[in-house]
C-alpha cells in the first residue's frame, strides 16, 4: 500500500468529517439551547453564546477539512488526517469528561469522536 492509497483514505474520512462537523456547526449556531440540553448542561445565555462561537469555529474547520480533502497535496492531506486523528480522539475524551451526568446524546457524541479517530487510524495504515 502506498502513501497515495493512504491519502485517498484520508480524503474520504476528511470529507465525511467535514459533513459531520458542518452539521454540528449548524446545530450549534441555530439551536445552542437544544444542544446544551441534549448534553445535560443547564443552558444559559452565556453558554449559548459560547456554543454559537464554537459553531462558527466548526464552520471554518469543516471548510478546511473539505478543502484539504478535495484540493490538498498528499502531504497536506496526511498531515490534516493525523491532526484530526488526535483531535477526534480528544473530542471523545472531553465529551465524556463533561462534568454532568452523561446522557445518551453525550455518549453518542463521544462515540462519533472515537469513531472518526478510528477511521483516521484506518486511513493511516500502510
Amino acid at each position: 500500500m502506498t502513501s497515495t492509497d493512504s491519502s485517498k483514505r484520508f480524503r474520504l474520512v476528511l470529507r465525511a468529517g467535514s459533513l459531520v462537523f458542518g452539521l454540528s456547526a449548524i446545530a450549534l449556531v441555530v439551536a445552542p439551547k437544544l444542544f446544551n440540553e441534549l448534553l445535560g448542561l443547564a443552558s444559559t445565555p452565556e453558554l449559548e453564546w459560547s456554543m454559537r462561537m464554537t459553531g462558527i469555529t466548526l464552520v471554518a474547520l469543516a471548510g478546511n477539512m473539505f478543502s484539504h480533502s478535495t484540493r490538498g497535496s498528499v502531504e497536506s492531506v496526511r498531515l490534516a488526517g493525523f491532526v484530526m486523528m488526535v483531535s477526534a480522539f480528544a473530542l471523545g475524551v472531553l465529551t465524556l469528561l463533561i462534568g454532568v451526568p452523561l446522557t445518551w446524546f453525550t455518549i453518542a457524541y463521544a462515540l462519533v469522536g472515537f469513531g472518526f479517530s478510528a477511521a483516521y487510524i484506518w486511513a493511516a495504515r500502510r
